[in-house]
């Protein structure tokens, strides 16, 4: 009996202990179901609304041998929930690495931040303090990596951050006229801003849950809509030789005083722009380092009388019509008259008598007045229709951002002086692209290959896309741009200028430019000097330009050959091209 009564308190105790234990579960769900259901809600909603932006990098833009010229970079903006600072308004905690621990107080904590990101405190207590219910605010954006690491360590509570790519450039100023920039609002130039639709990433969010000190609870992100990296741009300019050309262009300029200069390298067969280097040239890691006009590449944006320089283009439409030979016979006067306004005449860049000159002759001494003369056995419209078909007066097919289209007068706008001088550059304007192309396409048997400056764009996935260029045009009878090439060759083995731009195992075909400057009372002191080649003469790849603008010292084309040069002599050391086999042909320039 003792035993049996012990076992019926011990079960009545236990049948109470349950009853009890079940209504204080009961009263608990009551609290949380009806009492407090309101703000309980409130902070689910807070914790599962709580989201972040996942960045989609920018794609990069590499050269033709994948060498990076712009990539996106890791930066954290350093941010931090005021509701929960001033929670830790007395300070908080810190636990040090030797197992002591510091009490560190707000304004500490703002000094410690303010130190290691070289941020003024007084900011970061305002923006902190500025409203007490906000719970996120930006203390200091964009710090790099070994900064974000630093206020990392600092272990402050109510501190966070957030990942923010930002966009570097490697190698600084080199192609820094073709890459352009990306600013505060976006792209700004250059590639970045013409290629953005291949470029940019698309952002993506996911939300997480949070718990009431501002903290990311384990295990809880979902992402919500995936980022996407942005593409691979590759350019077809070689890095290195696009380095070596921006240092020959900028020391001849300045050895000269010239105000800017430019300088392309085109390769023959496919219109591929190998470099094009421009001083000054703009490093877009620092912007304000060149003035805005320095900003994109003159070769595309910039177009100016290019003289001589245009005259194988207008002997190559001779030719082409079947009007003239290199060998034909021209008679070059002292002065040029014939249909100009009365005190009007065109003259040499040097002073001679009459002269009997051949039409290579007309190319190797650059005479003005020979050109003039052969205008007179060939149509305005024919002459006209002839510089068009070479591209001139039209963008180019790069389409860069700011292109020029140049100017080529027609039939109907031309006067008496324009319709000849536009045959030797004067009172007409192009580009170093459009002459560049001009001499591409005479070095390709004729066939003008539209010029090409992006080489493809590779998406994120592996998608690889081509750029459409437009169709490869004959422009002349192969035959005539290998006569014309050998006129030119007389230039680098005869001209004036044949000590600066011979390279000797190699047969290259130049000319040369020197053209006045137009102001607002006709043509001044100043000029723009040009010289061109292709190499090798006999069956090229490469065409070359350099141009200076408004030289101080020496205002001849010789102010441009040492550039020239020295471009010409990478291009053979860095595409290894061999030396000629055979000598230049023989061909006459006096008769």
């Amino acid at each position: 009996m003792p035993t049996f009564r012990v076992s019926r308190r011990r079960l009545a105790l236990t049948i109470f202990g349950v009853f009890a234990v079940m209504a204080l579960f009961v009263v608990r769900l009551v609290d949380i179901q009806l009492v407090q259901a309101e703000e309980l809600t409130k902070q689910a909603s807070v914790r599962q609304n709580a989201s972040v932006v996942t960045y989609g990098t920018r794609g990069s833009i590499v050269d033709t041998n994948g060498v990076v010229l712009a990539d996106s970079v890791d930066r954290f903006d350093i941010t931090a929930s005021p509701k929960i600072a001033l929670l830790y308004i007395d300070g908080f905690t810190r636990k040090n690495a030797d197992g002591t621990t510091t009490k560190v107080s707000l304004t500490d904590a703002i000094s410690q931040i303010a130190n290691i990101t070289g941020s003024d405190p007084q900011a970061l207590y305002a923006a902190l303090t500025k409203d007490a219910t906000s719970d996120y605010v930006n203390l200091v954006k964009a710090v790099k990596l070994i900064v974000f690491n630093k206020v990392k360590a600092l272990n402050i509570p109510w501190l966070s951050s957030e990942p923010h790519p930002t966009r570097t450039y490697p190698n600084g100023a080199v192609a820094g006229n073709l890459v352009g920039f990306v600013g505060t609002d976006g792209p700004q130039a250059g590639t970045e801003l013409k290629q953005d639709s291949c470029l940019a990433g698309t952002n993506g969010t996911s939300t997480f849950e949070k718990s009431a000190d501002n903290v990311r609870l384990p295990g809880s992100t979902v992402v919500t809509k995936p980022a996407t990296d942005g593409g691979t741009v590759t350019l077809t300019i070689d890095s290195n030789l696009q380095w070596f050309a921006q240092q020959a262009v900028a020391n001849q300029a300045q050895a000269v005083g010239a105000a800017w200069g430019t300088a392309m390298v085109v390769r023959v067969g496919d219109g591929h722009i190998m470099a094009d280097a421009d001083y000054p040239s703009v490093d877009p890691n620092d912007r304000n380092s060149v003035d805005r006009y320095s900003l994109g590449a003159r070769s595309f944006t910039t177009p100016y009388e290019p003289g001589s320089i245009m005259k194988p283009a207008t002997v190559s439409g001779l030719v082409d019509a079947g009007i003239v030979t290199a060998a034909t016979p021209v008679d070059v006067p002292g002065r040029f008259t014939d249909g100009l306004p009365a005190g009007s005449y065109i003259k040499d860049a040097f002073a001679h008598g009459d002269m009997h000159m051949t039409v290579a002759g007309v190319i190797m001494n650059s005479s003005n007045i020979g050109i003039a003369e052969l205008t007179k056995l060939q149509s305005e419209k024919d002459r006209y229709a002839n510089l068009i078909k070479f591209g001139l007066g039209s963008k180019s097919s790069v389409g860069f951002l700011g292109e020029a289209a140049g100017t080529v007068k027609t039939p109907q706008q031309v006067d008496s002086i324009t319709t000849v001088t536009q045959q030797f550059g004067q009172g007409m304007t192009a580009t170093s692209a459009q002459v560049a192309s001009l001499y591409q396409t005479i070095g390709n048997d004729g066939k003008k290959v539209p010029l090409t400056l992006v080489q493809s764009c590779t998406a994120s996935d592996g998608t690889v896309t081509y750029p459409t260029t437009g169709a490869t045009t004959q422009v002349v009878k192969a035959s005539t741009a290998q006569s014309v090439r050998e006129m030119m060759e007389t230039v680098t083995t005869q001209g004036s200028l044949r000590n600066l731009i011979n390279i000797p195992g190699h047969r290259i075909a130049a000319k040369s430019g020197t053209a006045q400057v137009a102001d607002g009372n006709g043509y001044g002191k100043d000029y723009i000097v040009s010289v061109a080649g292709l190499i090798p003469a006999d069956k090229p790849q490469y065409a070359v330009i350099v141009t200076l603008a408004k030289p101080a010292t020496i205002k001849t084309s010789a102010a441009a050959a040492p550039a020239y040069a020295t471009i010409m002599k990478q291009v053979i050391k860095t595409f290894r091209i061999q030396p000629s086999t055979t000598a230049a042909p023989f061909v006459p320039v006096a008769w």
